[in-house]
């Protein structure tokens, strides 16, 4: 199940300024103030969606199957930081993306891959019983 025109290079981007309910303490992640790591994570599949979105086909969604991401650089509340995603590969149903995410000034906050695979969004539904 491949979508209609996927083909290296799409790419999106997504962008948030930093508040409370993004922070560390609030992802339960950890104790300070600044970015979660799993908003961060959360920030890049969203850029892989938003890349696919226009592409997908009636029916077919994408899910997150692997993710490799390091987390550079704090951002405290307030902090602007943009997150873009590149799709790299497509192999049948499999994506994989590269991910960046900077802040206002351009320093890098975080980067990685994620991967997602392709599929029917009812026969997965109904595979969960």
């Amino acid at each position: 199940m491949t979508g209609a025109a996927l083909a290296a290079g799409l790419t999106a981007q997504v962008s948030t300024v930093v508040t409370d309910a993004d922070t560390a303490i609030a992802m339960g992640s950890g104790d300070v103030r600044v970015l979660g790591t799993p908003r961060l994570l959360a920030l890049a599949e969203s850029a892989t969606v938003a890349a696919l979105a226009p592409r997908l086909q009636p029916g077919q969604t994408s899910v997150g199957t692997k993710v490799i991401l390091e987390h550079r650089k704090a951002s405290p509340v307030g902090a602007e930081v943009l997150v873009s995603a590149e799709l790299l590969e497509v192999d049948g149903n499999k994506l994989v993306f590269s991910v960046l995410a900077a802040d206002r000034d351009g320093a890098l906050v975080g980067d990685g891959f994620v991967h997602r695979v392709l599929v029917d969004r009812d026969r997965f539904l109904a595979r969960l019983g």
